[in-house]
């Protein structure tokens, strides 16, 4: 009976995903033709289903910058950068369709130490850090055991530095991979998606907004009220907005 239900599973999963390959050809063929309206349906139909992948938020962020959908096209841009940080087409991309978008927000980096170490951090994603500290704990095995059984004192000396060294690396990409999934649960992104929206000091429509934002703009979310978010953007400044107005990544 196990056996029956786990053939079952298999045929049905290889159906879905026959079906949404069928859909991507579709939806890339209706971009290529010209027809990007059709391409983003098709494409969210695929979403829809439960499919998620950096080519398919890709190709649907480059179907609605070609329809001039500002926050559409930069909030798919942004989803594939959660999968695949250092895409270069992606990351170039995103710059062509931030610049459509109308608010110009100065980013306020860090600097010094803590501006590399979150350099090194972002270079891979969580599971590739993990990937990565497996690989230097079997370099590290293999190494030591090189040493344990060496002969000559030069050839003993040589894989304990080395040895010593790859499980220093696996350390740290263990501390990278926890310190990149942090950033990944706690640091929670949304895109505004109205045409323009109020920023206000308190979560309440009295009084007049303290700045405005318009669609396209990234803001983290530091705080969630009622039908409110306290936000911050690249500058620093915060505020709280109708959750409405935004379109968490």
């Amino acid at each position: 009976m196990k056996k029956i239900f786990f053939i079952l599973l298999v045929f049905c999963t290889t159906i879905g995903f026959s079906q949404n390959e069928a859909l991507f050809e579709k939806a890339n063929k209706a971009y290529a033709d010209g027809n990007y309206e059709e391409a983003v349906k098709e494409y969210k139909s695929i979403l829809g289903k439960g499919e998620a992948s950096v080519s398919l938020y890709y190709n649907l962020a480059n179907a609605h910058y070609k329809l001039n959908h500002i926050a559409p096209s930069i909030y798919y841009y942004e989803k594939a950068l959660q999968l695949a940080p250092n895409d270069a087409d992606v990351k170039n991309n995103i710059q062509f369709a931030r610049n459509m978008a109308m608010d110009d927000i100065e980013n306020v980096e860090r600097t010094g130490i803590s501006k590399t170490i979150d350099s090194l951090i972002a270079t891979f994603s969580f599971n590739t850090w993990g990937m990565l500290a497996i690989a230097f704990m079997v370099l590290f095995v293999i190494l030591f055991l090189f040493y344990y059984y060496g002969r000559s004192t030069l050839s003993k000396r040589i894989f304990f530095i080395t040895s010593m060294i790859s499980i220093l690396l696996c350390i740290a990409s263990v501390v990278f991979a926890f310190s990149q999934q942090n950033i990944q649960l706690n640091n929670n992104y949304a895109i505004v998606f109205a045409e323009e929206a109020g920023v206000r000091s308190e979560p309440n429509l009295r009084g007049e907004p303290a700045f405005l934002l318009h669609e396209g703009t990234k803001a983290k979310l530091l705080e969630n009220y009622q039908e409110w978010y306290k936000i911050e953007i690249a500058d620093g400044k915060q505020g709280w907005m109708l959750k409405e107005n935004l379109k968490e990544l």
